[in-house]
């Protein structure tokens, strides 16, 4: 039989012995198995850093060469079709895209995706207290790289000049 201390100061109440971090249970959980779609059960879509987002790293590229931070032929390489022509006619050679002020930046981008291999991509750009748009379309092409197939600033997409 167990004798609690006596004397002054000393309490009579049992204490528990105290545990130390290797005698403590681990806590249950469950193993993260993924499903089909390569999401965990109960979370969203996974969170990937905005750069490795084709959206937005598209998005960043155009408004740099709009801005005139990035030369046009810097997206050679990335565009199809008439894309490459709309950006010369879009660049601001002549006319700047945005006004002159605060350093304009991609606050949102989304996309639509009307099929496999294709998305619709629109952008909110900020500068100041402005807000512009800016739609563009990707096309994955069959080495598996996404390029821009179409660009249009703030509504308008500038006619190419007849000569």
């Amino acid at each position: 039989m167990h004798r609690p201390p006596s004397g002054p100061g000393r309490t009579t109440a049992r204490r528990s012995p105290a545990r130390s971090a290797t005698t403590r249970r681990p806590a249950t959980t469950r193993p993260a198995t993924a499903r089909r779609d390569g999401r965990r059960p109960g979370h969203g879509t996974v969170r990937r850093p905005r750069e490795a987002v084709p959206r937005y790293w598209f998005a960043d590229r155009l408004l740099a060469v709009l801005t005139g931070r990035r030369p046009v032929h810097s997206m050679l390489s990335h565009t199809v079709g008439e894309a490459y022509e709309q950006l010369v006619r879009l660049a601001p050679a002549d006319e700047p895209f945005l006004p002159p002020g605060r350093e304009p930046a991609v606050r949102h981008c989304d996309e639509y995706a009307p099929r496999d291999g294709v998305v619709e991509a629109f952008a909110r750009i900020s500068s100041g207290e402005r807000v512009h748009a800016l739609a563009f379309r990707l096309e994955r092409g069959p080495d598996l790289r996404w390029r821009c197939a179409a660009v249009e600033a703030d509504g308008r997409h500038r006619e190419r000049a007849e000569p």
